[in-house]
């Protein structure tokens, strides 16, 4: 596995609240030169990469609740092609399971071939919610299940992927994010079956190892 293969598997992001128009400029100009598989970046600056760089950058965007539907129509019609869904906590921590499952289903439904992936913040659950939640993204009809946000207590780890692997459905992905920041994890996430990296280190860590055997 070379550098460039891993790069290939990163959404390469910036979701700080200081990050300035220079900053996300530098993020999908490093995107379009390592060949990322994306830049995951706020709504905000969505159309405005979509107009500069004229559909060359694959754009994917984050929402949350409770706006969730509005906010993924105006990301959609910006020009996101991706679209990273943060669960709703409360009802995952009241067992309203089937509600969390409808409203994957709802948005799915939305963004239609369009990718969308769930974060449901691995840190927060307990194991019965986190396989409560595979179902829930399967059955759902989400692309991916995604670990974290990187803002919660903890990021990815090795058991949650492995424990993704054995409970989701067989047309969900895995995306890893949060506390990567080493090549090895990354290499490592991706042979225990990640298609997605979420790292904001990945380009500075392999953008001289591009051709090497990682």
């Amino acid at each position: 596995m070379k550098g460039s293969d891993i790069l290939k598997c990163v959404d390469h992001t910036l979701l700080k609240p200081t990050a300035n128009w220079t900053d996300i400029q530098t993020l999908c100009e490093e995107a379009i030169v390592y060949k990322t598989a994306s830049v995951c970046i706020p709504p905000c600056y969505i159309k405005r990469i979509y107009e500069t760089y004229s559909g060359t950058v694959n754009i994917c965007t984050v929402i949350g609740f409770p706006f969730f539907f509005t906010a993924a129509r105006q990301a959609i019609k910006d020009g996101a092609n991706e679209i990273d869904m943060v669960i709703n906590m409360t009802d995952v921590k009241n067992q309203c399971y089937d509600q969390v499952t409808e409203e994957i289903r709802t948005l799915k439904k939305m963004v239609g071939k369009k990718i969308l992936k769930i974060i449901i913040e691995t840190c927060y659950l307990t194991t019965e919610e986190k396989l409560a939640m595979c179902q829930s993204v399967t059955e759902g009809g989400a692309d991916f299940i995604k670990t974290s946000t990187g803002f919660g207590t903890n990021g990815a780890t090795h058991e949650d992927i492995l424990l993704f692997k054995k409970n989701i459905g067989p047309n969900v992905k895995i995306k890893a994010a949060g506390g990567i920041h080493t090549v090895a994890d990354m290499k490592l996430f991706i042979e225990e079956g990640c298609s997605r990296i979420g790292a904001s280190a990945a380009v500075n860590l392999l953008k001289n190892k591009t051709d090497e055997e990682i």
